[in-house]
């Protein structure tokens, strides 16, 4: 099956006459259990249903859960490539809606440890597959590594989830505080998770985008406001995406409309290359 899996991605990429000019974009927050991961993967099932192509890349070492809630078993991860001489090809698996992961383990955060070999194993891997979507999504771990926040760094674009919790909004804030000491131009964008109120939940991330640009003088977006909704809890019991459990439920439709919204914004892509992610990583594994 996995081999059959690898034939269609192959197939797809010789049949591409234009590779996309993939986005990355980086999913973090400031501390565990603000419904990171979950957001990567619906906000993901969303953009599919948009008729955009994603693959997410699971970056949250040890902690990782996204294959959890995709329902999925991980057969291989990013080691197992450069262990096993495998393909990036043959460590991707599908998960509901066509919506392809990794797990990456360990292999990704090493990779400025690893030998030359397998750094450009990586680089070759990944510049073949990068052109088959439209979006690549790192699901970062809360509070990065060095290492790891250097994927953040190469990224086009990064969103830090948040909810209400005054403990969750001071670690956005740190976090982006963080991000911005060694990036201070990366478009950082703001997700408001669990608000109890739209009204409510909109106004504090409008109050908290202020307070960033006040004192950290910058300004990012506000992404959107998701609202607390029991369908969460019962989809990852069930080890399902909620987008897909429960397409009418009143988080799904906010996702939807979070993921249109976006998209709107993202008619002008010429900024971006399937090639630029490669680029800056490269840039920075070079200088460190």
């Amino acid at each position: 099956m996995k081999h059959d899996q690898a034939a269609i991605l192959r197939q797809k990429m010789q049949t591409f006459n234009q590779p996309y000019n993939s986005k990355t974009i980086a999913v973090l927050s400031g501390k565990d259990g603000v419904g990171k991961s979950n957001i990567t993967v619906n906000f993901s099932l969303a953009l599919i249903e948009s008729g955009k192509k994603v693959l997410v890349v699971d970056m949250d070492i040890g902690m990782g859960n996204s294959d959890i809630l995709l329902g999925l078993q991980v057969e291989k991860t990013m080691i197992d490539m450069f262990e096993d001489n495998l393909s990036l090809f043959e460590i991707i698996q599908t998960g509901p809606r066509n919506l392809d992961y990794i797990a990456a383990a360990s292999g990704l955060s090493s990779i400025f440890s690893m030998k030359d070999h397998h750094k450009q194993l990586f680089f070759n891997q990944y510049g073949q597959v990068i052109g088959l979507y439209d979006y690549v999504i790192f699901d970062m771990g809360a509070g990065v590594t060095r290492d790891a926040m250097s994927f953040v760094l190469a990224s086009d674009e990064c969103f830090i989830v948040t909810t209400p919790e005054p403990t969750a909004i001071t670690d956005a804030y740190s976090m982006i505080k963080h991000i911005l000491h060694y990036n201070h131009t990366i478009p950082i964008q703001v997700i408001m998770n669990r608000s109890q109120s739209g009204n409510k939940g909109w106004k504090l991330l409008e109050r908290f985008t202020k307070v960033v640009d006040q004192f950290l003088h910058v300004q990012i977006g506000a992404l959107g406001v998701l609202p607390y909704d029991k369908t969460v809890n019962q989809a990852v019991i069930n080890q399902t995406p909620f987008f897909v459990e429960k397409e009418r439920s009143t988080i799904s439709k906010a996702m939807r409309k979070m993921a249109g919204d976006y998209l709107k914004t993202q008619n002008n892509r010429q900024d971006f290359t399937s090639s630029s992610f490669l680029q800056k990583l490269k840039q920075i594994v070079k200088e460190r």
